[in-house]
């Protein structure tokens, strides 16, 4: 069985910062991409930021010169800094991983967080 573990939402003003992390634990084989996503009322949820197994990053143009993806291999995590936050990015932040879980001959797929509220206050 696999967790993701998220941690770091709250409340900020506009302009302030928050970094969101999420670590994956569990029976898992491999990890390939990791990412963050959200959901704001209203809206369907939508890619904010990606990161490959290699260091390659995507991400969405509205949040491109502000937030930063990064991950540790090591430890099964993904962070994401977030800075000049603006009212628009408030949210329901998910930490998304594609993995193989259990062994090698089990397929890879999609694992989703629980979630972290994210609110940014004008």
């Amino acid at each position: 069985q696999v967790q993701l573990e998220e941690s770091g939402g709250g409340l900020v003003q506009a302009g302030g910062s928050l970094r969101l992390s999420c670590v994956a634990s569990g029976s898992i084989f491999s990890i390939n991409a990791m990412g963050w996503y959200r959901q704001a009322p209203g809206n369907q949820r939508e890619l904010v930021a990606r990161i490959t197994t290699g260091g390659s990053t995507d991400y969405a143009d509205s949040v491109k010169g502000r937030f930063t993806i990064s991950r540790d291999n090591a430890k099964n995590t993904v962070s994401l800094q977030m800075n000049s936050l603006k009212p628009e990015d408030t949210g329901v932040y998910y930490c998304n991983v594609y993995l193989r879980p259990g062994s090698w001959y089990r397929r890879e797929q999609d694992y989703w967080g629980l979630g972290t509220q994210v609110t940014v206050s004008s």
